[in-house]
């Protein structure tokens, strides 16, 4: 060793061990943080498959490739930083013998063609989402998805990453310079085309080798210092956080579909035993997000992906999901030294920790600990109530993030507290509260009336309890009482008929699902309806059941299963398409074109059906079906969900007339809808416009009752 080995080697060893240690303290304090959160058994079942599934998310990027040039270019960054690995402990070698290498693998040709391919393309990746990121900074686009972003964070890792991409091929330049490099060019073309360039340094290896591990672990350095940089972290989290998502079954986001139910150290929440005092309703205080929630906060790679797809921050409302995630990660580590020393307020707001525990915690950590999880911002509060009341529960944050974050269940949680325990919501949600409680349905129509739709109909539709039935017709609050909506029910009805399909109504027997009360937060609720419901659905012996508002579907057929209930639940657009491919229903008069078709957000992005109302569509309509730029797994909301049908739109453009919009921009003289809100959201929006006159906003179901039944239709 030479004296410029022995200099290298002594600073890329302190530097190394001033690295090391510190990202070791990092992972051990952010271990602690996560551990404060509640305990979730449930995330630990089925290994195999959440083993594959990670694995499948990952390395496939299955994600991220939805984003096609990003999420190319962002794989070959990751392949790059997981194999590249070797060639920053490779450099190690290089410092002390700069005619050196990797120890058993370092002489292949084979490893010599991966690391050099995996470089050259990991560069180009690399140098593909830094133009990315400088075209979509914030300033640059009005609704730019980095704004919020800590864009230094990100400038820092994408210059770590070219530079030791850098130092790699001048190493291997050196080492062709100097005549010691045993890789052929045809597998390392570049590294020979840059030593061609490069003058004949013999200490060049080591001095650079240097250079690539005080850049590497300056980046180590800068992270461990910054445990909130997600940017960074994530390479690391993000396995750990889609392993233990809460549907490792799901390929899309495993937060969509059905809601958590409400938890109490881990364990569902027994509203017939439950005490608030004793009991967790939702969550008041960071700590009181299960572990998984924290794990979550800590792995946002602050993308922004979710912002840019959230229908709330598209219409100028206070709601990013980012943003949400962030504030809460930012504030749980800035409270965790209070709680690491024991510090927290039980269920009835008593500080647990004693004088003694607190009386060296950090000021600033106690101040923290003060401030509410929801609140103004005369409050201080760390999540303003618009941002918690903006969200439609659409699910487009959840199924967009590449890394598994379950914002829908975050946002829910906060609002049970809110709503059960604080009686603080929207005051015009109250009513809706009130109706579902004393009617059975939002809009607090008289039970006896919820067979009105089928008056005029010119045949007979059966009772639950008068005869055997295959399908029950679920028919919903919208269907049974909304004029649009009974529009619906009565095509739906009608083609059933038509087709011969045995199906009966409950009727009166009927109650609302419970939908808009879990979403806006009220369990107790949504319990009760929910519990209502199943008795009578079982007491009926119901095996299939075919719903028309996908909010029914979603509930019925993904949450009472929570309730014990497990039945055969389908949208009415998969039966029709069902029964068209069967030729029980066949159109014999095709609808002039002209048509567009607005994806529901909770029958297609939360249950993924998408294929079905296209196929009912695309077999009554002639021309072909024109789709709205965003459609399928990226519809954009049509403002209803999450209870907002029965909220004021008071920020912003209101949801509803942007999508509108957007349908109107296609020429479409015919919205098809699949979904009773979207149909009054749509059509109000259509209204709003003054198109009602020139554009016609039709359920699916009526679209094919038209094309079969022509003139003679009754919807």
């Amino acid at each position: 060793m030479g004296i410029a080995q022995i200099v290298a080697t002594v600073l890329a060893g302190a530097v190394t061990v001033v690295a090391v240690a510190l990202a070791v303290r990092a992972v051990i304090s952010m271990t602690a943080v996560i551990r404060q959160g509640q305990p979730d058994p449930s995330r630990f079942d089925n290994k195999g498959t959440r083993t594959r599934t990670m694995l499948i998310e990952t390395l496939g990027h299955t994600r991220m490739l939805k984003w096609g040039v990003v999420g190319a270019a962002h794989w070959f960054v990751m392949v790059s930083f997981m194999i590249l690995f070797l060639l920053v402990l490779e450099a190690y070698f290089e410092i002390v013998d700069p005619e050196g290498g990797l120890p058993l693998v370092g002489h292949w040709v084979v490893y010599g063609l991966v690391t050099e391919w995996i470089g050259i393309l990991g560069l180009a990746g690399i140098l593909v989402l830094i133009v990315i990121r400088q075209l979509h900074k914030p300033g640059r686009r009005k609704l730019s998805r980095f704004t919020g972003s800590t864009m230094w964070q990100a400038y820092f890792v994408e210059a770590v990453i070219v530079g030791v991409l850098i130092c790699g091929f001048l190493i291997r330049g050196f080492k062709v310079a100097n005549d010691h490099f045993e890789y052929p060019a045809w597998a390392t073309p570049l590294s020979h085309g840059v030593g061609a360039l490069l003058p004949a340094a013999k200490d060049g290896p080591t001095w650079v080798g240097l250079v690539k591990v005080c850049i590497s672990m300056g980046w180590l350095i800068t992270i461990a210092l910054n445990v909130t940089m997600g940017v960074a972290w994530h390479r690391f989290l993000a396995f750990f956080n889609i392993f233990f998502k809460r549907s490792p079954e799901k390929p899309a986001g495993s937060g969509l579909g059905a809601l958590k139910p409400m938890m109490s150290d881990g364990k569902p929440l027994d509203f017939e035993e439950a005490d608030p005092e004793k009991d967790q309703f939702g969550v008041a205080q960071v700590e009181q997000f299960t572990w998984k929630g924290l794990l979550d906060f800590s792995t946002c790679t602050e993308c922004g992906r979710c912002q840019s797809q959230c229908p709330a921050w598209n219409t100028a409302k206070p709601l990013s999901p980012k943003l949400l995630v962030l504030s809460l990660r930012d504030h749980a580590y800035a409270k965790a030294p209070y709680l690491l020393a024991g510090g927290g307020k039980d269920l009835t707001g008593e500080e647990k920790g004693t004088e003694e525990q607190l009386k060296g915690v950090d000021v600033l950590a106690l101040a923290e600990a003060d401030r509410p999880l929801i609140g103004g911002v005369d409050e201080n509060g760390i999540i303003d109530p618009d941002v918690l009341w903006s969200c439609t529960t659409c699910g487009a944050c959840v199924e967009q993030c590449p890394v598994d974050i379950e914002h829908v269940d975050h946002i829910v949680d906060m609002r049970r507290y809110q709503v059960l325990i604080e009686s603080n919501f929207p005051a015009e949600a109250g009513v809706m509260l009130r109706n579902l409680e004393n009617k059975g349905n939002p809009w607090g129509a008289p039970q006896n009336t919820r067979e009105d739709w089928t008056k005029g109909l010119d045949f007979e539709i059966k009772r639950v309890g008068e005869a055997d039935f295959e399908y029950l017709f679920w028919v919903g609050c919208a269907g049974a009482f909304e004029d649009r909506a009974k529009k619906t029910t009565r095509a739906v009805a009608t083609l059933l008929h038509e087709a011969g399909v045995d199906f009966a109504i409950l009727g009166e027997g009927e109650t609302c699902s419970g939908d808009p009360a879990r979403r806006i937060g009220n369990e107790f609720i949504f319990q009760m309806l929910a519990q209502q419901n199943v008795e009578t659905l079982q007491e009926a012996e119901v095996k299939k059941i075919v719903a028309t508002c996908p909010h029914c579907f979603n509930t019925l057929g993904n949450e009472y299963e929570q309730l014990g209930l497990k039945v055969e639940v389908v949208h009415h657009t998969q039966l029709l398409a069902h029964l068209v491919a069967e030729g029980k229903l066949t159109p014999v008069q095709p609808v002039d074109g002209g048509v567009t078709y607005h994806d529901p957000c909770y029958l297609g992005r939360h249950n993924r059906v998408f294929e079905a109302p296209r196929e009912v569509l695309g077999s009554a309509i002639e021309g072909g079906l024109t789709e709205m730029p965003r459609n399928s797994e990226r519809s954009f909301c049509c403002g209803a969900g999450g209870a907002r049908m029965w909220m004021e739109e008071k920020i912003g453009k209101r949801i509803n007339v942007e999508r509108t919009e957007e349908a109107l921009a296609t020429g479409a003289k015919t919205i098809a809808v699949g979904c009773p809100f979207c149909y009054t959201m749509i059509g109000d929006g259509v209204t709003g416009k003054g198109e009602q006159e020139n554009v016609e906003v039709v359920d699916v179901a009526s679209v094919l009752l038209r094309s079969i039944k022509g003139d003679k239709a009754q919807a």
